[in-house]
């Protein structure tokens, strides 16, 4: 690794000054388990000359709940996450997502805020030293598109018709179908609107802007669940992974939210499978229809049209499972 500053701020406010004065040149450190690794595998054309170190300020961890709302702050530990009773209770998604992420080890360190603001996952983009100038990092091609693609996105690519990395986070996906909130040091911004596709650029945050905590409104009557295929159940990253959230009224689904990961370069909300399972029973058959309707617009690549049938089936189970 190259020799970095690594600051220690006291509160958000003087983090977010430091980031001011680095002018895009610092980087915000929580658990570290991505960005660590992206510094030493120098795959991206920058380099931080500073890393601003979150852990060192106070009240910005912990689940609680405010008048039904779940309030988690952005250092919290995916593994307290998993285990939380009052997680696990109301917004069971979120509690399995976290608890599915990365290895038991990994999940005493990440935390929620950095799961999702991590970045995309390829093989070119990440290859060390940046063998590959890919069009994610200022350059002129995708090499997904004609080269080795078997875990890129089925939904077609972005930063301009190229670009077929996906986003890697298990929780993003339940704060979706949760329908959560994210708190800034500048703004409070709906889960679904926070990711954004750019170069070198995961997130709609500013240069200068720190993720504080994630809100969750009131569970209801809803039921929540989130499944994940992987290679391995422990440490991989996801094939596909979704969510969904369910609320039954008098024997008919009433309202829903559906979301999938690991298939395109942002968390991808199956609004199609939403209108297909609103107003009728909960059943395998709508369950079903709501899975082939999430893929109906799927444009895989040359290897990776397994995916396809694997999310069609995800969905499919984890409408099921909110039943």
């Amino acid at each position: 690794m190259k020799t970095f500053r690594h600051i220690e701020p006291r509160s958000i406010e003087e983090a977010v000054e430091t980031l001011r004065r680095y002018e895009g040149r610092a980087r915000l450190i929580a658990g570290g388990t991505d960005l660590l690794g992206q510094m030493k595998d120098r795959f991206l054309p920058g380099y931080p000359e500073a890393l601003v170190n979150l852990k060192s300020i106070p009240g910005i961890e912990g689940v609680r709940e405010e008048k039904g709302e779940l309030i988690i702050g952005a250092l919290t530990r995916l593994a307290d996450i998993a285990t939380s009773p009052r997680v696990r209770a109301g917004w069971t998604a979120l509690a399995e997502a976290a608890g599915r992420t990365a290895s038991p080890q990994l999940r005493e360190m990440g935390t929620l805020g950095g799961n999702i603001c991590q970045d995309v996952r390829c093989w070119y983009y990440r290859h060390p030293d940046n063998r590959f100038p890919c069009l994610r990092k200022g350059g002129g091609r995708c090499y997904a598109i004609d080269g080795d693609n078997r875990y890129h996105a089925i939904f077609g690519g972005s930063v301009e018709q190229g670009c077929y990395a996906v986003h890697p986070s298990d929780t993003a996906p339940a704060l979706i179908a949760l329908d959560a909130r994210l708190v800034t040091s500048k703004r409070t911004v709906p889960v679904e609107a926070f990711f954004a596709v750019g170069v070198s650029k995961t997130t709609v945050l500013d240069a200068d802007e720190v993720v504080t905590e994630v809100r969750l409104p009131a569970a209801g009557k809803t039921r929540s669940a989130f499944i994940k295929f992987a290679l391995r159940r422990s440490i991989d990253f996801p094939i596909v992974n979704c969510a969904a959230r369910v609320a039954v009224e008098n024997g008919r689904v009433s309202q829903t939210r559906v979301c999938l990961n690991a298939v395109a370069v942002t968390p991808r909300r199956a609004q199609a499978a939403e209108e297909a399972l609103v107003g009728q029973a909960l059943t395998e058959a709508s369950a079903e229809a709501a899975g082939q309707a999430a893929v109906r617009d799927a444009r895989p690549l040359e290897h990776n049209a397994y995916m396809v049938q694997i999310a069609r089936t995800l969905v499919k189970r984890a409408v099921l499972a909110c039943g």
